[in-house]
Parts: C-alpha cells; structure tokens; sequence
C-alpha cells in the first residue's frame, strides 16, 4: 500500500472511535444516527459551494450512490437492532467483519485479484479484530435474530464499501457524499422516525438530543465526516479496496484503549493481546503489493 494512503485510512480509523466514545449510553440513538447522516449533507454541500465543484457529478454513477445509500441504512438499522435484541459486545464483532464481504465478493463477483500476502495480512486482522470484541463464555447461537442482524449488518457495510471504491475512481469524496445524502436524509429520517418508542413524538425523537447534550452531537457528526472523507480520499487516491477496508479495524484497538485508560473497562490484557494480534496483520498489509 501507498504511504500517503495507508496515512490516510489510518487516521481516518484514529479519529472514528471518537463519535462512539462521546455518545456512549446515548438517550436516542436514532436521533444520533439521523443527526450524523443531516450533517454529512450539509458539510459536504458547503464543500461543494465553497469550492465550486460539480453538485451533480455522481449522477454518472447513480447505482454505486443507490447501493451505498441501502447500505448506509441498512447498516445502522442493524447496528441499532442488535443493540436491542442481543450483547453488542457478542454480536458486533460480525459487523465490524465486512473486509471479508469485500474480499470473497470482490474475488467472486467482480474479478479483483489480491496477492497471497495481502490475503493473510486481512485474515490476521479479522482474528484480531473479532476477539478484541468478543465476550467468552457465551454462544452465538444462543440469540439467532441478533446473529441473522449482525451478518445482514456486516453484509451491508462490505457492499457500501464496494460501492464507494467504485464511485470513488469517477468523483471526489465531496461530490459523491453531496449527491448521496441529498436523498439519504429524507429517507433515513422518515425509516428513523418510524422506530421510535410508542407514544414518543417525532421532534422528539429525532432532535431532542440536540437540546440535551448539543456539543457531543455536533462533535460526533463532525468526527464521522472527517473520518469517512479521508477513507473516501483514501478509495479516490486508488487504494487497494481490501486493504483499506483492513486496514481501517486500527480504529478498533483504538476504542479498547479509551475504554480502557479513560471508561476504566476490564478485561485490558487480553484485550491488549489480540490488539498485537491485528497489528501484526496491519504489518502485513502495509508492506503487501
């Protein structure tokens, strides 16, 4: 991998962690979600007015803007249901699991080839990423509606990160997140508002968050934006969709570190291992051709 994009992916996963950690045990997590989606929107139209760019250049590549826009939604909704249905810290792990989406429908459906070394260095890091989250001493079969949402989640992020790798050798990062939220917003906030508790308003539902605690929503939005536009400068740049997508779960052993040093978590050594684990398989992506 190129210097400059293995710089890029990497900071991009430094900063992801920090939306989660700022808005941990959030009230509405969907009035989060539908916050961080109407901010992609807007900070990318500035960018697009501020620099004169085409507003309408991902036209040119409608079905990759179409299927990572259900994928976006998809995602979340699955991320929040297994909330609900079963132990994030046991189900999770799959989702995060995505760069082997990418790599095996890659490889079977659209003809990219990855070298043998590049192969291990994914695998190494899906190992190290996967317990890093899991929880011993508990079954994942124990909770199948939870594992089916986990996978159809996991599904959902490999095929929106095929998809930007596509639509990002044709347009910037900015035009295609423009073109893309224009019509994410309405339907995320409708599909959003829809899931809200019985008897609990609309308004308050989805914006009640920014009354409570404004600095953490504004700060996740941002953070989310910075984060995914340098991943997508990253895929612009023509960086290696499998490595990237790899390279990215740094931003897990990232998160153990501010569970552990600053929310005081347990379980920090085997933690800290399985964090060694990935990193030797970032090692080994990062010097892969």
């Amino acid at each position: 991998m190129e210097p400059h994009v293995a710089l890029l992916v990497i900071a991009s996963a430094v900063i992801h962690p920090l939306r989660e950690f700022f808005i941990k045990d959030n009230r509405y997590p969907e009035g989060l979600t539908f916050s961080v989606i109407a901010m992609f929107g807007i900070l990318s139209g500035i960018q697009v007015l501020v620099t004169g760019a085409d507003p309408w250049a991902a036209a040119a590549v409608w079905p990759a803007v179409l299927i990572s826009g259900a994928g976006v939604i998809l995602f979340y909704y699955c991320t929040i249901a297994t909330l609900r249905h079963g132990d994030l810290s046991i189900y999770y792990p799959i989702i995060r699991s995505s760069p082997l989406f990418v790599v095996v429908v890659g490889f079977l459906l659209l003809g990219q080839r990855y070298s043998p070394q590049l192969l291990v260095g994914v695998g190494v890091v899906l190992v190290g990423a996967f317990f890093l989250q899991y929880r011993p001493g508990v079954r994942l079969l124990d909770q199948p509606k939870a594992l089916g949402l986990a996978v159809l989640g996991m599904s959902a992020h490999g095929a929106l990160t095929l998809a930007d790798a596509e639509a990002l050798r044709v347009v910037t990062p900015m035009e295609f997140f423009f073109f893309l939220y224009l019509f994410l917003i309405p339907v995320a906030g409708v599909m959003l508002a829809m899931a809200r508790p019985r008897g609990r308003p609309v308004a308050e539902h989805l914006f009640a968050g920014w009354r409570l605690t404004p600095g953490r929503y504004l700060f996740a939005g941002l953070t989310s934006y910075l984060s995914y536009y340098l991943l997508l400068t990253a895929f612009h740049l023509g960086g290696n969709v499998a490595a990237v997508s790899a390279l990215r779960q740094i931003s897990i052993p990232v998160s153990v570190f501010l569970g552990g040093m600053v929310l005081k978590e347990s379980r920090m050594g085997g933690r800290l291992a399985w964090s060694a684990v990935l990193a030797a398989g970032v090692v080994i992506i990062l010097v892969s051709r």
